[in-house]
């Protein structure tokens, strides 16, 4: 589905004043969708931010095949094209890489930092989609507000599976594991339908018998993104040990070929 649809915006602060590089994502994604419909703003903006939540820097050459596979190649073919296109996405990683900064998330531990592009769908933009016949009622009704973010995110987190570890494995190698796949189920669950059951479990747990409104669950969602960046501060990754290999003894060969043992040539030095 394009990104022409209704309820299709991004985060803006003042309506009067538009984003122009929020503008030029936007367009650049409705281009790549024409080659794979599921590279539409929304989604494209959640695959980023995981990126930008990840322990490390993930760079716009690592991410653009995982992320768009032949669908980036095949729209930028053209050299302009390309850098015009990598300037736009870099922009972007910038502006989610400044919201999820650290120092600054740590300086107000309460404040929402992060704005996220997402569709907004209500009653009147469905019924729209399907009085436009793009839709029927049954498919508008499942269209919720940051659910293909969510699939975004998500799928980044599959695609960099070494840098983003199962909540199971996590929970198993430490202690705070449990935190880890506490937030991370607050982001998957704005990917799930809100009448299912695996949603109202979710909803009953943290809000108790209150029904929280979509806002509330992005809200949820946006605070567990920033707490999962920090979160990587106080757990890195554990790096695999690095492999030396063992010296060869004094009285064998010497590793450079020259025919004379160890001690007579580089272990001289040694």
């Amino acid at each position: 589905m394009d990104d022409n649809r209704p309820g299709a915006q991004g985060p803006q602060a003042d309506p009067a004043a538009p984003d122009l590089a929020l503008e030029a994502f936007t367009a650049l994604c409705q281009r790549l969708a024409g080659f794979d419909d599921r590279l539409h703003p929304e989604w494209v903006d959640g695959y980023l931010t995981a990126t930008a939540a990840s322990w490390r820097t993930i760079t716009l050459d690592e991410l653009l095949e995982p992320m768009t596979g032949d669908a980036y190649s095949r729209t930028f073919a053209d050299p302009a094209d390309d850098a015009q296109a990598r300037a736009v996405l870099e922009a972007r990683m910038a502006t989610l890489r400044q919201a999820l900064d650290p120092e600054s998330l740590l300086d107000d531990l309460d404040a929402l930092r992060l704005q996220p592009w997402m569709a907004v769908w209500d009653d009147a933009a469905r019924r729209e989609l399907v009085e436009a016949g793009h839709v029927t009622e049954q498919e508008a009704a499942t269209f919720h507000t940051g659910q293909e973010w969510a699939a975004g995110f998500l799928q980044a987190t599959v695609d960099f599976g070494a840098d983003w570890p199962d909540p199971p494995e996590a929970r198993a190698g430490d202690p705070e594991g449990g935190l880890y796949a506490d937030l991370l189920g607050t982001v998957a669950a704005l990917a799930w339908d809100p009448a299912s059951e695996e949603f109202r479990a979710f909803a009953q747990a943290g809000w108790k018998n209150a029904d929280p409104t979509r806002d509330e669950v992005i809200d949820e969602a946006c605070f567990a993104v920033q707490e999962l960046r920090l979160w990587w501060i106080d757990h890195p990754p554990k790096r695999p040990p690095r492999r030396v290999e063992a010296a060869p003894g004094r009285n064998d060969p010497c590793w450079c070929g020259s025919g004379r043992k160890f001690k007579k040539c580089h272990g001289v030095a040694a």
